[in-house]
């Protein structure tokens, strides 16, 4: 017997000290403590909401219909490549959604329907996607932006986010604790398309191009010359920043609308210094089908410019030397350290497959949080309080016993989100003070047992063994279908709601062994003295 009470000793010892370790780094205590021990720690403590510390509440809509013109521009690439191995000759040409063909021939409709099983027939010569594959391609979109966005909110370093899809073409996403939010939704919403195509300086149209315009001129520009540009061409513009005076120009740019290549075949994307000017630029790794069709492109256009876009904005405009092998280019501009950083972000992170739109912008102040952590800690301490008071009045020495259930409790139910590095918000204090109430609610059922066995004419060690053994399957059928309750709020809930489950669940597995192993032991070691002869309950 007194070999078993030190081993449950020995437990609630072990598991109160681990708790109180994972705990430290939330309580001022943690920072009195030696660097080693703080570089050390397995976790951070526990990481508070966007409720509690304030941050950002942001709201996209994936534009899933740009989804869909990208994989037709896509298909007309392709559509174009098949016919060309066939030595066919056909203008191929997006309209809306519908893909041309002048002029229409059995020969080609014949390929298309072999090689493109997605497509369907709507008249002779056009065809356009099935309602199915463009149900898919938007599907895919939204499931593509979100986890484009959760890769690059992971590079951002945002500590909890909450990122989840919302309907069938909304992406929530909450930022806790973020002080910068412009730059946060800069690097969330940047669609991060690269392309690399052909600047076409043999069109006469690129000679009355001015080389300089200023912010804001850009549609003047592009009206006046909407009826001169050639139809495989565009115009687009490169940015310049003045280093001296800080001066912001543009040049218009005409470049050929085919892409050449696109940043899907990246494998790097980092920030790198330019010895000659002090600046930073990022420096650029494609995978070994992007090398080699690189070195195609460079090598088969020598003295040649090839644009480097990202978003539809020129940042370089290089003529090309030589073949380039190796895989290897540079983004050059104006940039500052952070906006090098920011691009080398979203580049790796990879290409949002449409752009998004934002719906709502919220911004929670830190003063809310604080405000709320203060009602939740009273709220807390006059529940504990109350609880307290009514089990030593009502039930005395045993009440006592409770209380200090009640205490390992929240400490346990501290150290083990602490360790799960868990978010606290606003439902999970809530879920803290209903585990307040639970962790009595088993003591109670045991307690009004015992009464009943030491009204029955039994010994206190007799009462306390069979109080505890009547009691132990009522109490566990009624944490394990809260349980159950817990873990479908889990499964099925949003932020807030898995908050509320997480300390649900904790508190009641904890309360288990709090209420059936910590009790337990100190009734039995108060039983160990002969002399006891009445219980205080």
């Amino acid at each position: 017997m007194k070999k078993k009470i030190l081993w449950r000793l020995i437990l609630i010892g072990a598991t109160t000290l681990i708790a109180f370790i994972f705990f430290l780094p939330n309580t001022p205590l943690f920072k009195y403590m030696p660097t080693w021990w703080k570089n050390n720690m397995p976790n951070k403590g526990i990481t508070l909401g966007l409720d509690l510390q304030g941050g950002i509440h942001l709201v996209f809509e994936v534009e899933g219909d740009r989804a869909v013109e990208i994989t037709t521009d896509r298909m007309v690439q392709s559509i174009r490549e098949v016919i060309s191995k066939k030595k066919l000759e056909a203008e191929i040409k997006r309209e809306g959604l519908l893909i041309t063909v002048t002029p229409p021939s059995p020969e080609i409709d014949s390929l298309i329907k072999d090689n493109f099983p997605t497509l369907t027939l709507v008249k002779t010569g056009v065809y356009k996607l099935s309602d199915k594959e463009i149900n898919r391609i938007k599907d895919n979109a939204a499931d593509q932006a979100l986890e484009t966005i959760r890769n690059r909110i992971d590079q951002f370093g945002v500590a909890e986010p909450t990122i989840h899809r919302q309907g069938t073409d909304e992406i929530v996403v909450q930022l806790p604790g973020v002080k910068d939010p412009k730059r946060a939704i800069d690097i969330i919403g940047k669609t991060a398309q690269l392309e690399f195509k052909l600047v076409d300086d043999v069109s006469p149209v690129a000679a009355e191009l001015p080389r300089v315009i200023y912010p804001g001129e850009e549609e003047l520009i592009l009206e006046k010359f909407k009826d001169k540009i050639p139809p495989e061409d565009e115009i687009l513009f490169q940015r310049h920043v003045n280093r001296v005076t800080g001066e912001v120009t543009k040049t218009p740019i005409l470049l050929k609308k085919e892409t050449l290549l696109t940043g899907e075949l990246l494998t790097e994307a980092k920030v790198s210094i330019d010895t000659r000017f002090n600046e930073p630029y990022v420096s650029l790794k494609f995978n070994p089908t992007g090398a080699k069709l690189f070195e195609e492109i460079t090598g088969a256009n020598v003295q040649k410019r090839l644009a480097i876009i990202l978003d539809g904005n020129v940042y370089s405009a290089p003529v090309i030397r030589e073949r380039i092998s190796g895989g290897s280019a540079q983004i050059t501009g104006s940039f500052s350290m952070q906006e090098a950083k920011d691009l080398a972000i979203v580049l790796r992170a990879g290409a949002l497959p449409a752009p998004v739109k934002m719906l709502q912008n919220v911004t929670v102040g830190p003063s809310l949080g604080r405000d709320s952590i203060e009602a939740g800690k009273t709220a807390g301490i006059i529940g504990a309080v109350l609880v307290v008071v009514f089990m030593v009045v009502y039930y005395k020495l045993a009440g006592l016993i409770a209380d200090f259930a009640l205490a390992l409790n929240i400490l346990l139910l501290l150290g083990a989100m602490a360790s799960l590095n868990a978010t606290l918000t606003l439902p999970g204090i809530a879920g803290i003070i209903l585990a307040i109430g639970m962790a009595v609610d088993s003591n109670v059922l045991m307690f009004e047992r015992m009464r009943e066995e030491l009204r029955a004419g039994k010994t206190p060690r007799a009462a306390v063994d069979s109080g505890y053994h009547k009691a132990f399957w009522t109490i566990f059928d009624s944490h394990v279908t809260t349980l159950i309750t817990a873990a479908v709020l889990f499964q099925f809930g949003t932020g807030p709601i898995k908050g509320f489950a997480v300390t649900l669940s904790l508190g009641v597995a904890i309360n288990l062994f709090t209420a059936l192993v910590g009790t337990k032991t100190i009734f039995d070691l108060i039983n160990q003295r002969k002399e006891v002869k009445s219980l205080s309950i």
